[in-house]
């Protein structure tokens, strides 16, 4: 078997439901390995051999060697999902693979109905959490997205688990200081402004089905942790959970050291970050029998807390997968740009810029994203792989027509590619350029009446052109800025009403492929 896709993935060492009880709180686990391995299908081999950056990677997941067994379990994957993890790139670590993959076989018909009568298959249920730190989700998140949509297509359901409750708390994983504690109110707003994205990956049962048994069983669900954690009693919760957790175990946590040995304080609220997250895996187990926590690979020692948590309490079996923390060819994380964050929600990020960020990849990723960020067959993206020179942008293009589709809907794509044709392709500045799929910000008469105009770094800064004032003069001073077609010379510029002319808006543009409108009201 000739094996080429090296990824990183750990699982454990046998089958069965005992190697997984073998791990224990006071000690790293046992069976688990981690596994470098070369798994692909035949069809879809890489040229090149490629690993993922990760930020961390824990004693859980640190081995020596791998087996020919680990190898085989992984390249004989039977489940759709778990194979399409496998192929695209997802799968990096899990528990019990090929336990998993049994169930997930067994039960991957989205035509079962959500029944709980004795011979009646179920699909299986699988949750992924997204703290409400912001009022929109970024680039970042869109891998798990990615994940939830892939599971619901192979016929499980997906649960998504909004952190209402641990937003309170915030999760230390990562971090160099403690995150800013967040009000209920700002918190509820942020939920609100987060929620929005789902629904255009995942079908939602709709709400009176939800807990009554109907639907269909693939129907997402979307639920939110406040509801049992902010229930809790104290002293109880320490007695029934607190147990089975250890300070050694947990200090043990890579996440935790990290913390550790720089200077800001770790708090003990952070602390509890870990307990909570591994209870609410134990009560969506609970009340929406899920049994697979799906996440990003730095969440993995609280995943595997949720697992062992759910065996020694309810004496259930769970499982965890998580996928690789993916960054640019360059090393920087996804999801951020010299702009700011690439965020979903388009009332923050217009279509066009999206359109844009997927269009600027690297020659280096494209490939690589077109298989995490869109739903093209394999098999489309492998004839993809061989294009060279000028094809690659082709490529790119591709790559940035299937992942704005996918979060904005294909209709916008036709202004967009007007937009680019005769903005940036035709030299723009004609007055017949689109301006339609532009992110657009908006001034009024008395912002101009008094004659001293609206300073143009402000408006850059608005427009999302500029992450701040400072970015916006070095901007202005690299020669990058333009006002319609006209060069930006003076940092101190103002934009008056006699800028506009006989129209209502102005192009603002920063370097060769980046531009926003500024409209008069």
């Amino acid at each position: 078997m000739n094996l080429k896709m090296a990824m990183y993935l750990t699982i454990t060492a046998t089958a069965s439901r005992a190697s997984c009880r073998a791990f224990s709180f006071s000690a790293p686990p046992a069976r688990i390995s981690s596994f470098s391995g070369a798994v692909a299908r035949r069809s879809h081999v890489p040229r090149t051999t490629r690993r993922f950056s990760t930020e961390t990677r824990t004693e859980e997941t640190i081995a020596s060697s791998t087996s020919t067994e680990e190898e085989e379990v992984v390249a004989n994957l039977q489940s759709p999902f778990l194979r399409i993890m496998r192929d695209r790139g997802f799968l990096f670590q899990c528990t019990n693979l090929s336990e998993l993959d049994e169930i997930l076989l067994a039960n991957q018909n989205s035509s079962f109905t959500a029944t709980t009568e004795e011979g009646t298959n179920q699909a299986v249920s699988a949750y992924l959490g997204f703290d409400a730190t912001a009022d929109s989700l970024h680039v970042g998140s869109l891998l798990q997205i990615m994940i939830l949509r892939h599971y619901q297509k192979c016929g499980h359901r997906p649960i998504v688990l909004i952190g209402g409750g641990t937003s309170k708390v915030g999760d230390p994983t990562g971090k160099d200081e403690s995150r800013v504690l967040l009000s209920d109110e700002a918190i509820a707003r942020n939920m609100a402004g987060i929620s929005k994205v789902f629904e255009k990956f995942l079908t939602f049962a709709n709400s009176e089905d939800v807990g009554a048994g109907g639907g269909k069983a693939s129907d997402a669900i979307m639920v939110n942790n406040d509801e049992w954690l902010n229930e809790l009693r104290y002293l109880q919760f320490l007695r029934d959970y607190g147990t089975h957790f250890t300070i050694n175990r947990m200090l043990s946590f890579e996440s935790v050291k990290q913390r550790l040995s720089r200077e800001a304080p770790f708090s003990f609220l952070e602390f509890n970050y870990m307990i909570l997250q591994a209870y609410d895996f134990l009560e969506l187990n609970r009340r929406y029998g899920a049994r697979l926590q799906l996440g990003g690979s730095d969440q993995w020692g609280n995943m595997i807390s949720g697992v062992e948590l759910g065996r020694r309490v309810d004496g259930v079996s769970l499982f965890a997968l998580t996928a690789p923390l993916i960054t640019t060819s360059d090393g920087k994380k996804m999801g951020k740009t010299a702009g700011g964050a690439v965020w979903l929600n388009g009332d923050k990020l217009s279509e066009y810029d999206y359109w844009q960020f997927w269009r600027n990849t690297s020659d280096e990723d494209v490939i690589r994203f077109l298989k995490l960020f869109t739903e093209l067959p394999l098999e489309e993206i492998e004839v993809m792989e061989g294009w060279k020179g000028a094809d690659i942008n082709k490529a790119k293009v591709v790559l940035a027509d299937e992942a704005t589709a996918l979060l904005h809907g294909r209709e916008c794509l036709d202004a967009i590619h007007q937009t680019v044709d005769t903005m940036f392709k035709s030299g723009g500045g004609n007055g017949s350029a689109s301006t339609e799929s532009l992110n657009r910000i908006y001034v009024t008469q008395e912002d101009l009446s008094d004659g001293s105009g609206v300073k143009i770094i402000d408006l850059f800064v608005r427009l999302g052109l500029a992450s701040s004032k400072k970015e916006a003069r070095r901007l202005i001073q690299g020669g990058g800025a333009k006002l319609n077609e006209e060069k930006v010379e003076d940092e101190n510029a103002v934009v008056t009403e006699a800028d506009f002319g006989e129209g209502k808006e102005v192009t603002l543009r920063a370097g060769k492929k980046r531009a926003g409108v500024v409209e008069l009201n």
